[in-house]
């Protein structure tokens, strides 16, 4: 769509959706059909008051009906969706979706294609906490991200963890360490010229985080990427965290979807620790369905729908729902154990 078509097609309708768009950064059609209702009731009633200025004649006597949130169809969103990723195009900018990897709901989301991501990820931060992010994606899908366990995602015990950069020895004569807090560990500490973050801060960071469409939490309390962020990250984690020199059939952090072909990190593995095919837990009935047997398409092992990718990687462990029974609840400490004698399993393998 050229400049002209954008012009002639473009209003203030338009406008006012770009607008509620940019406020959220995403956007599902079930959210965008009040907006929308009340921009057609604005353009009904916007005509309805031109047309008796201009009439001559007899007046109407009543105004045009709301329209309701009801009646807004697919076919407008689109329409809309589209007009605006237009507008936005010179501006380096585009509309993506994604589906929902829990709800199923597609996700509209609007993505800067030009500057860097993790920068883009954390633009309304200071240094410190753009660099904490970075830190607690990092553990995402490296640490917590293994061929034993594929956490991706990290707790909030894990994430206070994360405060400070961890000290290479050559850097520690020139860090300053300002206090340490219970557990022993630096309160903040000065590395390669960033200062790290508070406990409380980084809480504030998480749940700002969240709050800006970057993060999502679970109700059992791990942090992992919204679809927002998997939509504007998805080249850059493929890039940050695969190996493009790897063999075809190796395991790889980053791994997408056997059936949408999106990155998985809520949905099932294969069996064989060493396959690379994931499933979406929504992706999984149509997926069979279509194929007729329960067996991996790669490597042919039984499918059984009990090796997970996400929290439930370890929430669904025997030694967390003991620990569970035992505490009355999951305890961060609890799966930080858990992680720790996967990675002492792997070694001895």
């Amino acid at each position: 769509m050229d400049e002209d078509e954008i012009s002639h097609h473009y209003d203030d309708g338009n406008r006012a959706f770009l607008q509620a768009f940019m406020a959220r950064g995403t956007m599902t059609f079930t959210q965008a059909k009040p907006i929308l209702a009340a921009i057609f009731t604005a353009q009904d009633q916007l005509s309805y008051e031109a047309r008796n200025r201009d009439s001559t004649g007899n007046r109407e006597l009543e105004g045009p009906e709301p329209t309701e949130p009801e009646q807004v169809t697919q076919e407008d969103f689109d329409s809309y969706v589209s007009a605006a990723s237009a507008a936005v195009s010179p501006f380096d900018m585009e509309i993506r979706s994604a589906t929902h990897q829990v709800s199923k709901e597609r996700v509209y989301a609007l993505v800067n294609t030009t500057s860097d991501p993790v920068t883009q990820l954390a633009t309304l931060h200071s240094a410190e906490e753009i660099a904490f992010v970075r830190r607690v994606i990092d553990a995402m899908f490296d640490r917590y991200n293994t061929p034993r366990m594929e956490m991706l995602c990290v707790d909030g015990m894990q994430a206070n963890k994360l405060r400070s950069a961890p000290r290479e020895e050559e850097n520690e004569e020139s860090s300053r360490v300002d206090g340490a807090d219970e557990e022993g560990v630096p309160a903040t500490q000065t590395v390669g010229g960033l200062k790290g973050l508070k406990s409380s801060e980084v809480e504030t960071v998480m749940r700002s985080m969240v709050d800006e469409g970057w993060f999502e939490r679970s109700a059992r309390g791990f942090y992992s990427l919204s679809p927002r962020a998997l939509i504007e990250l998805r080249s850059w984690l493929v890039d940050a965290y695969n190996d493009p020199d790897a063999e075809p059939d190796e395991w790889q952090r980053v791994k997408f979807c056997q059936a949408c072909r999106e990155i998985v990190t809520v949905g099932q593995r294969c069996a064989e620790r060493d396959c690379n095919v994931r499933l979406h837990d929504i992706c999984e009935n149509a997926f069979w369905r279509m194929r007729g047997e329960k067996k991996c398409p790669k490597c042919s092992k039984e499918w059984t729908g009990k090796h997970f990718v996400g929290e439930k990687a370890v929430t669904e462990t025997e030694a967390y729902q003991r620990g569970k029974r035992r505490s009355g609840k999951g305890r961060s400490s609890l799966v930080e154990g858990i992680v720790q004698d996967g990675e002492e399993e792997e070694e001895e393998d």
